[in-house]
């Protein structure tokens, strides 16, 4: 059987955007790519999206099993993704890797501080604006949650002008030293980065190849 990838769509935790181009490039890899969804922050705050997508690799679980679990998404959903694999879903080794294209990571970053004024995506995800020190801040922030070895693919904009890619070359930083195996590849493009590219199509495939096609040893 093909190993399953749950998917998680982008929109800013507010909004459910379109990623069948995306899904479709990863199912021809050889992956059994399995879409999911979550509360968006209008109707709940975090950590509300991390339970939903929890349950929802659970069931994917379920539904495949004795094969492979990867999770991946974009944007918004590549965050989510991420928190899937690090924190795992019943277990912090349940999760084989994780594809992640133009994470938000860090809304404390300087360099990103449009995330730290009212009404921007991250204050409606949390519920308040981003601050230092604070509880819910800390456990939204992937960074703060490396560490289990997680094999980690990241895609990245460099002309990305919605997410700087500073937030994939600073989460890069922190897997690195924590010991996770990363991939992290900054490409020709703004924030919807083209999977389908020669390029991108290659450095996915390789990562598969090495890390994407038996579990994790428990």
């Amino acid at each position: 059987m093909k190993p399953v990838l749950v998917w998680v769509h982008g929109g800013a935790w507010r909004a459910r955007a379109a990623s069948e181009r995306s899904r479709g490039i990863l199912a021809a890899h050889g992956l059994d790519v399995v879409p999911v969804t979550h509360r968006l922050s209008t109707q709940a705050t975090w950590p509300a999206q991390l339970d939903d997508v929890r349950a929802a690799a659970r069931k994917a679980r379920a539904d495949h099993p004795g094969v492979p679990l990867l999770v991946g998404g974009i944007s918004s959903g590549a965050h989510l993704a991420l928190h899937l694999g690090l924190r795992g879903v019943d277990g912090p080794d349940d999760v084989t890797a994780v594809i992640a294209c133009s994470p938000p990571l860090d809304p404390l970053a300087a360099d990103w501080p449009e995330c730290r004024v009212p009404g921007s995506p991250w204050t409606r995800l949390l519920g308040h604006v981003p601050s230092a020190g604070d509880e819910m801040t800390a456990d939204a922030t992937p960074a703060n949650h490396v560490g289990n070895g997680l094999p980690v693919l990241l895609v990245h904009g460099a002309d990305d002008t919605v997410v700087p890619p500073t937030q994939t070359l600073d989460l890069t930083n922190a897997l690195l030293a924590s010991g996770h195996p990363v991939t992290a590849y900054l490409t020709t493009a703004g924030h919807d980065v083209d999977l389908a590219g020669d390029d991108a199509r290659q450095v996915t495939a390789s990562f598969l190849e090495r890390w994407g096609r038996a579990p994790r040893p428990g």
